[in-house]
């Protein structure tokens, strides 16, 4: 099989060949045919120590095709075309081939093409995870409740909108810095959006709105914690999936009796949590939802094959921090 690794933080992509891996156990051999890049690639990257014993493979959103099954699969068969985003301990998509658990699969949107399908794995689980599993929001109760959605355009913040809007019918502030990011956000059916770069708290209250009953932070929690403390409503509860590097007094949400929780969607591949199937649960409702026309890809640009130059422009563009909706790239050539 081919792939592109790293040997260190600053190091280009490695082209380099190793024996295809067998699939065992509950494994798929998939053939890859698109993948999309996103900010844990370039964080993954940043973080691996040289000497390596071989160059690191990252990237965790893939769609492709089954070629072969562990004794353990029940739920794909070869010729099986899947969408998936992975598991952060083994390696990534940047290959021809990889190894994925079935549990954490699905079959890919018939509806859409590799490159849209590639883009919906990852940012998908972790908005929906998010939303009802961290936030626990109740599609039938929380109808009309106001969300705030922190960084909208971006990967996870696109599919997010949808969501709330779509499965949990809320009412969906979100915010967006730019002029072309903001008529995204109104695109995938935004009810309000607000600038992030500015007062929050002063623009939230100008719309007129009750205070939000759940906050989705996707931008800065360092820079938002403040506000995201001072806007929910009691009761309310926050969730993000960026990590923080200050120390935050969580006593200003005690009197409103609000909470906080973290996401992060490797949790259960990581740690193989018994409901690890939930993903390949969440996904296939996804696909579901894509083909029927009720959730549209976030795809925005297929940036080309998967070459060391078009990796290390990929890279280049999401280190900007600009990027509206995701990045793909197709099959090694």
């Amino acid at each position: 099989m081919n792939s592109f690794g790293f040997t260190g933080p600053d190091s280009e992509p490695v082209f380099f060949e190793q024996d295809t891996p067998i699939a065992s156990g509950k494994d798929l051999l998939i053939k890859i045919d698109a993948i999309a890049i996103n900010p844990v690639d370039i964080k993954i990257k940043a973080g691996l120590t040289p000497p390596l014993k071989s160059p690191r493979i990252v990237g965790w959103d893939a769609c492709g095709t089954v070629i072969a099954t562990g004794d353990d699969v029940e739920l794909f068969q070869v010729g099986d075309n899947v969408f998936y985003a992975g598991d952060v301990t083994r390696p990534g998509c940047y290959a021809s081939h990889q190894l994925v658990d079935e549990r954490i699969v699905a079959k890919a949107p018939k509806s859409l093409t590799p490159a849209e399908a590639s883009v919906m794995p990852l940012c998908s689980i972790t908005a929906w995870e998010a939303l009802f599993s961290r936030l626990k929001i109740n599609a039938e109760l929380e109808a009309g409740k106001n969300i705030l959605i922190i960084g909208g355009a971006g990967g996870v913040g696109s599919i997010a909108i949808q969501l709330a809007k779509v499965v949990a019918k809320m009412n969906v502030i979100t915010t967006a810095s730019r002029a072309e990011s903001e008529q995204w956000c109104r695109k995938l059916g935004a009810d309000h959006v607000i600038n992030h770069h500015s007062d929050m708290v002063l623009q939230y209250r100008t719309l007129g709105l009750k205070d939000p009953d759940y906050i989705l932070c996707l931008n800065d929690t360092d820079q938002h914690f403040d506000a995201m403390a001072e806007l929910i409503a009691p009761q309310g509860m926050i969730c993000t999936i960026v990590g923080s590097k200050e120390k935050h007094d969580l006593d200003c949400l005690k009197s409103k009796s609000a909470g906080l929780v973290w996401e992060f969607m490797f949790t259960r591949p990581m740690f193989n949590t018994d409901d690890l199937i939930a993903q390949h649960q969440v996904l296939q409702r996804i696909a579901d939802l894509l083909d029927e026309g009720k959730l549209v890809t976030t795809l925005t640009e297929t940036v080309g094959p998967m070459t060391a130059d078009n990796i290390t422009k990929a890279h280049h563009q999401i280190g900007l921090g600009t990027t509206i909706g995701k990045l793909a790239l197709t099959a090694i050539m």
